[in-house]
């Protein structure tokens, strides 16, 4: 799951700056994805070394991080589909950035989930 963080990570800083990019350079608040993204990033790094401990207390803190971002934007996603429906928003380019980033991370967040049952169902090598 390391590497699956990294590459969130790299989306998530993507999306930021092409949010970013999007306002025309004017709002910062645009790059909230990118400080997420970068945090996912050193977390997955630090996700692929050292002991199977620190390597579990990595990622269960990414999956967090991840979790508390998608409960924040949740509500951009049904702001999409009100957009979407012809609903005027001030900055429809801040609602898509939400909404795009909300989704990601409710995937990483089911990802996780299952790769944390998956390793739970497994049997411990070496014990009876």
């Amino acid at each position: 799951m390391a590497k699956v963080t990294i590459l969130f990570g790299l989306l998530l800083i993507m999306l930021g700056v092409i949010g970013y990019v999007g306002t025309g350079w004017k709002a910062p608040t645009a790059l909230i994805p990118t400080y997420v993204g970068i945090v996912f990033t050193i977390l997955g790094f630090l996700a692929r070394r050292g002991s199977p401990k620190r390597r579990m207390l990595m990622m269960h803190i990414a999956v967090t991080l991840g979790l508390l971002g998608f409960l924040a934007t949740a509500k951009s996603i049904w702001d999409f589909i009100q957009m979407e429906r012809g609903h005027m928003f001030a900055r429809p380019i801040a609602v898509e950035d939400k909404a795009v980033m909300s989704t990601m991370l409710l995937i990483y967040v089911l990802l996780c989930v299952r790769s944390f049952i998956k390793a739970r169902r497994q049997p411990v090598a070496g014990s009876q």
